[in-house]
């Protein structure tokens, strides 16, 4: 079967690679120039499938009134005249309902521990480099009340099988040693030595190559710019490259566009519930190896991650609803990295960090959209908002058997 997808993201590369390892016929379509160039670019870098817990829960809206005023809040709302993202809003609000709360969170976590197994399937099988971690995540406290909400919600999270180990200030320098400058603030951790961190970029290209000698063709440079379909389903999608339009056409057809993927699909009658979460990320040079976490860190307080990456230290988090806008906000981005310097003193070379943003597509429950529409030939694979590289490989894989007429592996469910 022929199958033509739409963006070539850690997602959309993913998809192509599980696709054409069950024998089909793929094409990727993607405007920039190469793989992973826009919200796979620079994000936090970890897999974090014991951080798979929604946004939308029961203390989300307090949090969100005490953070409205604030330009570094670690999730910003900003008020726009914006239909979509009012309804969006409404939405979010309802899945903070504490009876949806359960339900979106088994969704994710199980997705996510499935596409933390086919990674790992991945990386053995093929030996991709992607300055791969094997060392769990640290997620750190610095107030007892949420640590201690952190340790009464660990059993709820141990049941799907996830390793939720509390330790108290103490035992986190036995796992971090580069704590040792800021662990008397920390009131208490949570360590789960299943998760992973790695660099979704360099994975992301990397696949791709290996997909492209699978015979994957990749069409880069090429601007989308509709689906044409009819009652029946999609008949081709158009696109333009350079000054030349043309009309694509394939047996099936995956949006992976991540926050524009709304964009494309509202012209044909599908109004996503995705709106972009805006996030940053600083990335910088490694001086002192020494003060540099060998593990992922998670900072509560900040909402900020920590990873390693080679000679580098990535720094990321914050969410902005803001719209579409790529513009770097100076506080938002100073704020990781002063926060790292305060973390991890004379660990990095901070005075010349590299800034990034990108858009992550959010749902209002937190559950990705990954299946077939109404067009019986259309797929989609988008909403993963800052979980898209922890569950890029099961989503791939798990739309490649959808595709493919089987039943998938991990049990999920969504709907628009």
């Amino acid at each position: 079967m022929k199958v033509l997808i739409l963006g070539a993201g850690v997602i959309g590369t993913c998809t192509a690679w599980y696709l054409a390892g069950r024998g089909h016929e793929v094409t990727v379509v993607e405007r920039q120039d190469g793989a992973g160039l826009e919200t796979s670019f620079a994000n936090g870098s970890q897999i974090s499938v014991s951080h798979s817990e929604p946004w939308a829960n029961p203390d989300a809206p307090i949090k969100l009134l005490k953070w409205l005023w604030r330009e570094d809040s670690p999730l910003l709302f900003r008020l726009r005249m914006d239909p979509h993202q009012w309804s969006w809003g409404i939405r979010f609000f309802y899945e903070c309902m504490p009876w949806r709360t359960p339900e979106n969170s088994r969704r994710m976590v199980t997705l996510s521990a499935y596409s933390r197994e086919k990674l790992a399937e991945l990386r053995n099988t093929t030996s991709i480099d992607y300055d791969a971690l094997e060392k769990g995540i640290l997620h750190y406290f610095t107030d007892q009340a949420s640590f201690d909400d952190a340790v009464r919600a660990a059993p709820a999270l141990r049941q799907f099988g996830l390793q939720m180990q509390p330790k108290t200030p103490k035992e986190c320098l036995e796992v971090e040693p580069a704590l040792a400058h800021f662990h008397d603030r920390i009131t208490g951790a949570m360590y789960t030595p299943d998760d992973e961190s790695g660099d979704a970029h360099k994975f992301t290209v990397n696949l791709a190559k290996m997909a492209a000698e699978k015979g994957v063709r990749f069409l880069y440079r090429h601007e989308i710019l509709s689906l044409n379909a009819t009652g029946a389903g999609l008949e081709g999608v158009a696109v333009k490259q350079g000054s030349t339009e043309t009309v694509l056409t394939a047996d099936a057809y995956v949006v992976a566009l991540g926050s524009y993927s709304p964009l494309l699909t509202r012209r044909i009658g599908l109004d996503l519930p995705i709106y972009p979460a805006k996030g940053y990320s600083a990335t910088v040079n490694v001086i002192d190896a020494a003060k540099t976490p060998r593990v992922s860190i998670t900072d509560d307080a900040a909402k900020i991650v920590f990873s390693r990456l080679g000679n580098r230290l990535r720094i990321a988090g914050t969410a902005e609803l803001s719209g579409y806008s790529l513009e770097l906000n100076k506080v938002r981005c100073e704020a990781l990295t002063k926060r790292a310097q305060l973390v991890f003193p004379g660990a990095a070379d901070y005075s010349s960090p590299i800034y990034w943003t990108g858009l992550r597509p959010s749902t209002p429950s937190n559950v990705p959209l990954i299946g077939r529409t109404k067009y019986k030939n259309l797929f989609l694979n988008t909403g993963h908002g800052t979980l898209g590289w922890t569950m890029a490989a099961g989503s791939g894989a798990a739309l490649a058997d959808i595709v493919s007429g089987k039943q998938p592996e991990v049990d999920f469910k969504w709907s628009t």
